[in-house]
């Protein structure tokens, strides 16, 4: 049990501590993850941004995911289920809807500011846990693409089998539990509060005010 996301992204900082000194870029997928992202980044004198992908839930039962979208439009199913699951048209207008609102987050989020570039970089890609695992598959995949060093998950929790499902898109996952007990990720803290589109804009804009400008020293890329 963690006592709330700071405390589990400190506790990830720990397992994650030879990459002290790397200057590691830490890409948060909002928008839970984005006070762990700033902690974590922190903690090992990195870099903070985001990546943006969104879960598609299913049409009737929203909280089911039945894939996740990432910023290039690219769908990554939830396991069992394809695109026989969902009605053509419907999934299409969710698409377009979906990428609407990636595109929107990302002019708000960064106001202006371009997205921090991955390519040579040590990635950490945080979230505040996996149940499917459907997000961060995506969140990897679209990163990954973009030619990073090293591409590491970190999570504090997840259920068993969406951990299963990460492991062959990142070069390494750190994750601090797995409990087979697993049911929602929010089971696993005492205070899990909601992170609205305004906090997620200060977090950022605090973590640009607090980074030194230029890229990584020689042989820290």
């Amino acid at each position: 049990m963690f006592r709330n996301r700071e405390d589990a992204a400190r506790q990830l900082a720990g397992a994650l501590d030879a990459w002290r000194g790397r200057r590691p870029l830490v890409l948060a997928i909002p928008r839970g993850a984005l006070p762990m992202g700033r902690v974590l980044a922190e903690a090992l004198a990195g870099e903070l941004d985001v990546v943006l992908v969104r879960k598609i839930g299913a049409r009737w039962q929203p909280e089911f995911a039945l894939a996740a979208i990432d910023e290039n439009g690219e769908l990554h199913w939830t396991p069992g289920i394809g695109p026989h699951s969902a009605d053509p048209q419907w999934l299409e207008h969710e698409k377009y809807s979906q990428l609407e609102l990636l595109r929107h987050r990302r002019d708000r989020y960064r106001c202006g500011r371009p997205a921090i570039d991955p390519a040579g970089r040590v990635v950490i890609i945080v979230d505040d846990g996996l149940a499917t695992g459907s997000t961060m598959v995506a969140a990897l995949h679209a990163t990954r693409a973009r030619k990073p060093e090293r591409l590491i998950c970190a999570v504090p929790v997840a259920a068993p089998s969406a951990l299963e499902r990460v492991r062959p898109y990142a070069d390494e996952v750190v994750c601090l539990l797995a409990p087979v007990s697993f049911q929602a990720v929010s089971q696993f803290y005492r205070e899990f509060p909601q992170v609205d589109d305004d906090e997620a804009v200060r977090v950022l804009a605090a973590a640009q005010a607090d980074t030194p400008s230029g890229p990584p020293a020689a042989g820290q890329a």
